[in-house]
């Protein structure tokens, strides 16, 4: 890699810093509300509604068209984001 890339490459990396800073606030901020609707679940089984993971799904397929963004990343980047919550509230679940 020439000199000038490598210094385009570092600022780039940067910037990408940047930007995985503002995510970690973002799911900060998500954490947050999933704490609060955990709390509304009486039951363990009210933890997974797949008609609503199906709708969000669709949504940002939908928003990622829209925006010129490869709606298989988008998807794959929700799926994980939506199971790993699902397991958070499930290891947190408290019967009342």
């Amino acid at each position: 890699m020439s000199p000038i890339n490598k210094k385009k490459l570092n600022k780039l990396r940067k910037r990408l810093d940047i930007l995985d800073n503002s995510l970690i606030d973002l799911i900060k901020k998500r954490t947050g509300l999933v704490k609060q609707v955990l709390k509304l679940k009486k039951y363990k089984y009210e933890i997974v509604d797949n008609k609503r993971i199906n709708i969000i799904l669709k949504n940002i397929r939908k928003k990622s068209i829209k925006n010129g963004i490869d709606p298989k990343i988008t998807n794959r980047i929700w799926k994980n984001m939506i199971w790993s919550y699902i397991d958070y509230e499930k290891r947190n679940f408290k019967k009342k």
